[in-house]
């Protein structure tokens, strides 16, 4: 599974930056390299908040049904 995460997220960015026409294409192969691992840390992020969530969840139910 990470090598197809790896391989989907593996750009040439050497080559896009060859063939920038000028500083703010360079700026935004910058921006459009780290989007990837912005998205997963935000889904990490909410898995983390939901799994929380859903302790403090299961614990309260507990302490009302006894």
């Amino acid at each position: 599974m990470t090598q197809l995460i790896l391989l989907l997220q593996q750009t040439n960015i050497e080559e896009k930056l060859k063939n920038s026409p000028d500083n703010g294409y360079q700026f935004g192969v910058l921006i459009g390299s780290f989007l990837p691992f912005f998205y997963w840390w935000l889904l990490l992020i909410g898995c983390i908040i939901g799994r929380k969530k859903q302790t403090e969840t299961s614990k309260l139910t507990k302490f009302v049904l006894k």
